[in-house]
């Protein structure tokens, strides 16, 4: 994985490079060509409602080990908080702030040497007038002290130019005792390990930088490490650090430079975590995969707008499948050539106590990945609730994730990294996520709720891939899209008399509130042969209400579904042939609601079903 990262930046981002880095800026303070302050300006988009700043990629930047060397308080070039650069807020006169404002300004007298207006800079800020000026211009436009904030002489951003470039590196070599990188000797005197990452021998970084964009799923906002030592237990052999995992400095920045660009640039927020992914050779957008799987769930359809949005959201979901589809034809018939040959890498991320947690990690080729993905959208085709020849349009992924909790923020970020698994490789649906979903669809029905198209989906996906797992391709075959008369289970052919006696109480009755499915399924799910043999008896009244073919339909709707059972209804079932239950239900629910509907006013007389 470090080694696919190094590649991802050395292809990427040339610009990689121990001491430099990406850096955003929310303020500049606006100097003359001549060195006099004019104002303080905002950076970035000022209209937006939560406005970041304007990212500068190339800043200078100082390590933990060099912040920390020689024992004296250090602040960072060119770029630093309000709190440090102007002494702004409460905290701006303790004395390690003081000394922190007092570096910075030694630094752009030291960098003068190469930018002589930073010498300017440095004199108006020394000055305790010019300094409350700025202090006065900030607390105006409301900066805070923990805000990012540079300059802007004459017009142009000093970070922006490249004439300090050598200057820093020189001034980088000094802060570690006139070692390049500031690795930590071992007592042996020998610096030389074997790196993790390339397999050469390397001067291991005593620690490594810093991994940002993960403050949203549990990450710190400073950054978190990938790789870091900072506890006694945590190391081995009486290494020091990172010397635990040897990786050279370069490599290290690399690494965290290509994990923050794949983060910014190439990733997806799943729930409590995120997945980054690339490829190795570039791939247009209508062409990448991993955008079918991941869009915005499914919204509320409550209001015009809403119900625009769902079906536009319908299309695109269908158009999704078809476009993977049409993907891997043209891959396997040999008309996509520059895409046969390509490969992905995928990420799965969370942070977890100060620290980056890597909870997957998957590498594969280009067509098996479209191939998986295709398979996810089939296996999670269900028919749609209004019933007919209609399949529901496939879900997202984020929607199937959805259909597991009540809410997103309920989400486990190693459930999401599972199910992404199963996704990405075709692997068999996690067996927490098909009992949540199954407690979500007892909830749907219990509560008389809408189906969930993705919850339905992820039942019938659950079963057909445990049964591939086991090489059992009559039963993965028998559970299709729509209701299959002749399944081999039990539990499915229960889950048909249960919708069927609800149909048929609501045929003679209306609606009567709290129904045979609101009081029985709960234990007609568990205890079949107790519950649908006590239903079996109240039908007779039910039957007796309906007039003409209805009796006669449904007499032998219910018959020819009781002789499937053979010698009954299973006395109880577990949690798989529960959700066989549901599957049942719904598909014959979905098939009552279209066909049987229309057949019988077609014909109520003598063959209601419309067969030969």
């Amino acid at each position: 994985m470090l080694k696919q990262l190094v590649e991802y930046a050395k292809d990427h981002l040339p610009g990689s490079e121990p001491g430099f880095t990406t850096k955003t800026v929310k303020w500049a303070i606006v100097f003359a060509s001549s060195g006099d302050g004019l104002s303080v300006v905002e950076l970035g988009d000022t209209t937006a409602k939560r406005n970041p700043g304007r990212e500068f990629t190339r800043c200078p930047e100082m390590g933990f080990s060099q912040m920390k060397a020689g024992g004296v308080t250090k602040s960072h070039f060119l770029i630093d908080t309000t709190e440090v650069v102007a002494l702004l807020g409460d905290k701006a006169q303790d004395p390690k702030n003081l000394a922190k404002h007092a570096y910075f300004l030694y630094l752009l007298r030291q960098a003068s040497a190469v930018l002589p207006e930073l010498e300017n800079v440095a004199d108006y800020l020394d000055d305790p007038a010019s300094l409350q000026q700025v202090q006065e211009r900030l607390a105006e436009q409301k900066a805070k002290p923990n805000e990012k904030v540079t300059f802007r002489i004459g017009g142009a951003f000093p970070v922006e130019s490249t004439a300090w470039y050598d200057w820093w590196r020189s001034f980088r070599k000094t802060l570690s005792g006139g070692s390049a990188n500031g690795a930590k000797r071992r007592s042996a005197g020998d610096s030389s390990m074997r790196s993790f990452v390339s397999g050469e021998l390397t001067s291991p970084a005593p620690t490594h930088p810093k991994i940002t964009g993960l403050a949203d799923v549990g990450g710190s906002s400073m950054g978190s490490p990938l790789i870091g030592f900072d506890k006694d237990a945590f190391t081995s052999y009486g290494l020091s650090q990172s010397a635990n995992c040897a990786v050279s400095v370069e490599d290290a920045t690399a690494y965290r430079d290509a994990l923050n660009d794949l983060l910014a640039k190439h990733s997806e927020r799943l729930a409590g975590a995120k997945v980054a992914y690339w490829f190795a050779k570039p791939v247009a957008d209508e062409d990448n995969p991993v955008q079918m799987l991941t869009n915005p769930a499914e919204n509320g359809e409550d209001s015009p707008a809403a119900k625009r949005q769902a079906q536009q959201q319908r299309r695109e979901e269908a158009n999704a499948q078809h476009r993977a589809h049409e993907l891997l034809t043209a891959i396997r018939d040999g008309e996509r050539p520059d895409l046969a040959d390509n490969r992905y890498n995928a990420l799965t991320l969370s942070g977890a106590a100060g620290r980056v947690m890597v909870r997957d990690w998957m590498e594969g080729s280009f067509a098996e990945l479209v191939e998986n993905i295709a398979a996810w959208f089939d296996d999670l085709a269900i028919v749609h609730r209004a019933g007919g020849n209609a399949l529901a349009p496939c879900p997202k992924f984020l929607a199937v994730l959805s259909a597991t909790v009540r809410e997103l923020d309920d989400l486990a970020a190693p459930m999401v990294s599972r199910v992404w698994r199963s996704a990405l490789h075709c692997e068999p649906i996690p067996r927490s996520a098909h009992a949540q979903a199954l407690a979500r669809v007892r909830l749907d029905i219990l509560n008389d709720a809408v189906p969930n198209h993705a919850r339905m989906g992820l039942l019938r996906a659950y079963h057909l891939r445990a049964h591939r797992s086991k090489g059992d391709d009559v039963m993965a075959q028998a559970l299709k899209p729509y209701l299959n008369e002749e399944h081999p289970s039990l539990a499915y052919h229960c889950g048909r008399l249960m919708a069927v006696y609800a149909a048929l109480q609501h045929a003679a009755l209306g609606d009567v509130g709290a129904g045979v499915v609101q009081r029985y399924y709960a234990a007609a799910s568990a205890t079949p042969a107790l519950v649908l043999g006590r239903l079996a008896r109240s039908s007779q009244f039910h039957l007796n209400k309906l007039e003409g073919g209805l009796t006669y339909w449904y007499e032998s709707a219910l018959s020819q579904i009781w002789s499937r059972l053979g010698d009954g209804a299973p006395r109880t079932l577990d949690l798989e042939e529960q959700s066989l239950f549901a599957l049942g239900y719904y598909q014959q629910l979905a098939d009552l609601r279209t066909k049987k509907t229309d057949d019988k006013a077609a014909d109520t007389t003598t063959n209601p079903k419309g067969d030969d």
